[in-house]
């Protein structure tokens, strides 16, 4: 029986043996410096992960780049190079770090991928780059099929190839095809049964969330241009009350927000979930003109968020929606009664929140019965009284139990607040921000983060940047090189924050 390399055609047993060609170990495609640019000029849309072997993250992103690529096969081919075999191509595409995720259309550097990294979202998202930024729609099977989609859809009728309008369409497609789906027609009577009689471009909500609370297609009246077919296209394409999702979460949720979370699913119980989407639109078409935006989301998808922000178990609620409000300023609400069909309980709720009757969840330790020690202890509860004090000058650290570096700070800060204990007029505080919800106006990123709340500028929080480590005795005891200041307990002279007033 013939050998395996007896059978390959001497011209591909010499590219396999000398240039490190292509090859397939599972459904990603390998390439190397010899083989990228020919390679990749074969396919319209590709998506490229330059990775090193000893990286710990691309060792992470590995089995949901193999399993997406598994997905995409025959729709979007899935490549990765090694930079430590392969520097040049790395280097020409400007890949300083790892894993570096690119889109490359007809071989060329089109963009960097910012998709998800898991293989669900690599999916969802490269779909999206698959094919043209604008689909050919020429007969009317192909818009129906076009905007009988799950997600909505974009269409553009024009007059003819020579349209300028369509050239402007074509263009926004391309900028924005990442995010929203483009299709076009130069066929003007494809439009008629949707009253389209002039060039004009038509929103298709999804029909799985079609409702007679809204108009399911909506007409954009403007010139077309990309700032102001992205405005309508932003405006419009979620309506009165969206599907929130992982992938749409950031959009939706710089707004004030109503939130019914439940057993939804769409794929396979579509009336079932539109029952309680129906109900929760019902009510809030009454409050559409006050500010508040709905939605309606997958309780699966959000148990950590909801038993983090909001101590929601995962048996809470039961099959009913459970309902939340997160406003823009971080403050959050839940419903307490149970969800009624009729709709009444959610009526109640939404107009105690317009009343400012509702009480704000706050995700907060108990209050210590003894804070007497130089370290005052905070909790979210007692936060307003303690930081913002707006008579006493207040240092607070946000902490986490588990945090090496707040631990090694720990003996510091406390032999700080000793040495402050006997002025009434300076509070040394701090928090498990892990345990307790920390006001918006204190970002907090990682630990330790040191936030000063002068007294009489509580609304203006100063974030201390550590730059030096100091003893507590040197500090307060020795003046630097640099300045007759002091410098304030733990940092560098070199903050221009403000600091305590008895040590100004």
């Amino acid at each position: 029986m013939a050998s395996f390399l007896s059978v390959i055609p001497p011209f591909l047993l010499s590219v396999l043996i000398f240039s490190g060609a292509v090859v397939a170990r599972g459904d990603v495609l390998e390439l190397g410096d010899a083989d990228f640019d020919y390679l990749a000029a074969e396919h319209e849309t590709m998506l490229v992960k330059f990775y090193a072997p000893w990286c710990g993250h691309c060792k992470k992103l590995a089995p949901d780049f193999e399993t997406a690529a598994t997905r995409l096969k025959g729709t979007v081919p899935l490549a990765k190079v090694d930079c430590t075999a392969s520097p040049d191509t790395c280097g020409r595409f400007g890949v300083t770090g790892y894993p570096t995720l690119k889109i490359f259309r007809n071989g060329e550097d089109a963009s960097s991928y910012d998709g998800p990294r898991s293989a669900d979202g690599i999916v969802h998202f490269m779909k999206k780059q698959a094919g043209p930024n604008s689909v050919t729609l020429r007969r009317e099977a192909d818009l129906e099929a076009f905007v009988n989609h799950f997600d909505a859809s974009v269409v553009g009728f024009f007059s003819g190839p020579d349209s300028g309008q369509l050239a402007e369409f074509l263009k926004a497609a391309s900028v924005m095809r990442e995010h929203f789906r483009f299709a076009h027609t130069i066929d003007m009577t494809l439009g008629l049964k949707h009253g389209v009689d002039t060039e004009r471009v038509l929103l298709f909500r999804p029909p799985r969330l079609s409702s007679k609370f809204e108009e399911s297609v909506l007409r954009f009246t403007e010139t077309i241009t990309t700032h102001t077919l992205r405005r309508f296209i932003r405006d419009n394409i979620f309506g009165m009350c969206p599907h929130l999702t992982n992938e749409n979460r950031d959009k939706l949720k710089g707004q004030d927000l109503l939130t019914a979370y439940y057993d939804l699913d769409y794929l396979q119980n579509p009336k079932g979930t539109n029952y309680w989407r129906n109900r929760v639109m019902k009510v809030g078409s009454q409050f559409a003109s006050q500010g508040l935006s709905f939605a309606v989301a997958n309780r699966r998808d959000f148990v950590d968020e909801l038993e983090e922000e909001f101590g929601l178990g995962a048996s809470d609620g039961g099959d009913l929606p459970f309902v939340t409000i997160r406003t823009q300023q971080g403050f959050k609400y839940t419903m307490r009664e149970e969800f009624t069909r009729d709709g009444k309980s959610l009526e109640r709720f939404l107009e105690d929140y317009f009343a400012g009757r509702l009480k704000r969840y706050i995700k907060s330790e108990p209050i210590p019965e003894k804070n007497k020690g130089p370290v005052k202890v905070v909790v979210a509860e007692s936060f307003e009284e303690i930081v913002n004090d707006p008579e006493k000058d207040v240092l607070i650290e946000f902490y986490a139990p588990w945090c090496g570096h707040c631990k090694s700070l720990e003996p510091k800060y406390k032999e700080l607040a000793e040495q402050l204990y006997s002025d009434p007029n300076i509070v040394i505080a701090k928090m498990d921000a892990t345990a307790n919800d920390v006001p918006q106006a204190f970002d907090v990123q990682g630990f330790p983060t040191i936030y000063f709340a002068q007294a009489g500028k509580k609304d203006q929080p100063k974030r201390y940047e550590v730059k030096c480590t100091y003893t507590v005795n040197t500090i307060l005891h020795k003046q630097t090189q640099t300045s007759h200041i002091p410098v304030f307990p733990l940092y560098s002279v070199s903050s221009n924050l403000p600091l305590p007033k008895n040590y100004i």
